[in-house]
């Protein structure tokens, strides 16, 4: 099967030490759905929830062991399904992606757009700049490389000021949750191959265990149905990040595939290969 299935492991900006058990559940689950023995990245840490900088210093070295491993991918000509624990993970991946798919378009399921940078992050929070990296918004270490109008935002609700400024004043997409969100993905897409990026905060509360809550988010029946149409054109990977393996700390593990389900026309499409 050309598909590489990978799940990281290391810190990526972690407030709570629920994401990287999170990673490998969805990767086993994957494994048994597909038939493809996953690769792990990185080892579990224990979640230090500081500032950005801190967070990228100590997270750098397994990111670039991510970089490379998604470098690997691509240059082989496979494609990439991976779980990533949180969206930070994506300043390694994304720039990968892009490097080897110049014409690929990054879809963006997310409460957040992830596009802020270090000086307007009202936060300090390492995943709220997970996007503007790869953009080249700011220096990462990680690379960039990814346009302004190969970005696709899907589902956002909670954006800040000054990624409502940026969104307004460039050539980002943004689709919010509504009646016609597929055409307008149908649209957006306009037959380029993607690359999707699933936080699993897209979803309505209650749904999958998150670390953020926002309500008026996605059914699994729309994330659904949004992955038909994905699957119409070409898919060169997917990566689930934020899905916790439980609601609280010492909790009873929750299944992922529920969640795995809602993405199978993508999984499908990616394993055609």
């Amino acid at each position: 099967m050309n598909i590489t299935l990978t799940f990281f492991q290391g810190r990526a900006g972690d407030h709570n030490d629920l994401a990287i058990p999170g990673a490998r559940a969805v990767a086993e689950s994957l494994a048994t759905m597909i038939g493809v023995m996953p690769v792990c990245i990185g080892h579990p840490e224990p979640a230090l929830n500081t500032d950005w900088r801190t967070e990228l210093s100590l997270s750098m070295p397994t990111l670039k062991i991510m970089q490379e491993h998604f470098e690997e991918i691509y240059a082989s000509g496979k494609k990439s399904l991976a779980a990533t624990s949180r969206c930070a993970v994506s300043l390694a991946t994304i720039p990968a992606v892009v490097k080897h798919n110049p014409e690929v378009c990054i879809v963006w399921f997310d409460s957040h757009a992830d596009l802020n940078t270090p000086s307007s992050s009202e936060t300090d929070y390492l995943g709220g700049l997970a996007l503007s990296g790869p953009a080249g918004m700011w220096d990462s270490g990680l690379g960039n490389g990814l346009a302004f109008s190969s970005i696709i935002l899907v589902g956002q609700r909670d954006l800040d000021p000054f990624e409502i400024k940026l969104i307004e004043e460039s050539t980002v997409t943004y689709i919010p949750f509504g009646d016609d969100y597929l055409d307008k993905l149908r649209q957006a897409i306009n037959g380029r191959p993607v690359y999707i990026h699933l936080d699993c905060d897209v979803l309505e509360p209650g749904i999958v265990p998150t670390d953020y809550v926002h309500p008026d988010g996605m059914e699994l029946c729309d994330l659904e149905a949004a992955c038909e149409v994905l699957a119409e054109t070409e898919v060169v990977g997917l990566e689930i990040a934020e899905f916790q393996h439980a609601w609280n700390e010492g909790g009873h593990p929750v299944s992922p595939v529920p969640l795995l389900k809602a993405l199978q026309p993508v999984i499908e499409k990616l394993s055609e290969g």
